[in-house]
């Protein structure tokens, strides 16, 4: 009741930066669902959420696969993905994102192609987690905000600019915390799914989108359990270590990952009053 706060205040004020609240005006809409995908195995969801619930405003399609004959809701692993929806599984039934992807396999002049169907799916497990019992639910982290200098412009935090404002204040959130702020999105849907378990939501997370889900798990006491994967600098490496990927190092090559505020201490971290071990507990 007391130490929480605070310490979510510094790590707002100093790292992340602040976040708004669920929008009043997001909507949800199933657009397709598939009772026999992955060969009978599973039923396929595909949901639109737009953020501002104006046509042409930010949206994130949101995937959700779920055990075909599971007699309960079942618990849920939800992540953001690198390239798409299409990338998580060899499945021609997932349509191809259209916006700005990063450089990769199968994407050409930074949209992705047929051939980005499924080059992640290692990295998911779809048929284990479905054979477990378990779901699973993912977007892209472009749809919430594209992943370069400059994108607040193209994403979710410039709904929230104010009359003149091309980026938020030296607290205002940065694209992690956009990021964080889409997976509290996405468990908005899930706690109206039926199918699902909501009180059981791990959220998970590699590298950049490892340091999103503690972020994210930080924040909202909803989601159950957060797995986070090589998320180093700015996640659950410590700051107050001067080797390797420093805040310095991460604060130079990508500005926008973090609020401005925490690049003030680029030179000296003993200044910062928060580690990422406060932000573990």
């Amino acid at each position: 009741e007391k130490r929480r706060p605070e310490l979510l205040k510094l790590f707002e004020t100093d790292e992340y930066g602040r976040s708004p609240g669920r929008p009043k005006g997001m909507t949800f809409q199933v657009v397709s669902v598939d009772a026999n995908a992955l060969n009978g195995e599973a039923i396929r969801k595909e949901v639109l959420i737009n953020f501002s619930g104006r046509k042409g405003g930010p949206q994130m399609r949101l995937l959700v696969y779920l055990p075909k004959n599971a007699q309960a809701p079942v618990p849920v692993f939800l992540g953001l993905n690198f390239g798409g929806n299409q990338t998580v599984a060899v499945d021609s039934g997932i349509p191809i994102n259209p916006g700005w992807v990063s450089d990769g396999w199968g994407v050409v002049g930074h949209h992705a192609t047929e051939e980005s169907r499924g080059v992640n799916a290692c990295r998911w497990q779809l048929h284990k987690i479905i054979a477990r019992g378990y779901g699973l639910a993912t977007a892209f982290y472009g749809d919430i905000e594209p992943d370069f200098n400059g994108g607040v412009s193209d994403g979710v935090r410039a709904l929230y600019l104010r009359p003149g404002q091309s980026e938020p204040e030296g607290d205002g959130w940065g694209a992690i915390g956009a990021w964080a702020w889409g997976l509290s999105r996405a468990m908005d849907y899930l706690e109206t799914d039926k199918d699902v378990n909501a009180h059981r939501v791990a959220v998970v997370g590699h590298s950049r989108l490892g340091k999103t889900a503690l972020w994210a798990a930080a924040q909202d006491t909803r989601f159950a359990l957060v797995i986070s994967n090589d998320s180093g600098e700015g996640g659950a490496a410590l700051s107050r270590r001067w080797l390797g990927e420093t805040v310095r190092a991460i604060n130079t090559h990508f500005p926008w990952w973090f609020c401005r505020n925490f690049s003030k201490f680029n030179n000296d971290v003993n200044a910062l009053p928060v580690d990422q071990h406060e932000l573990i507990a």
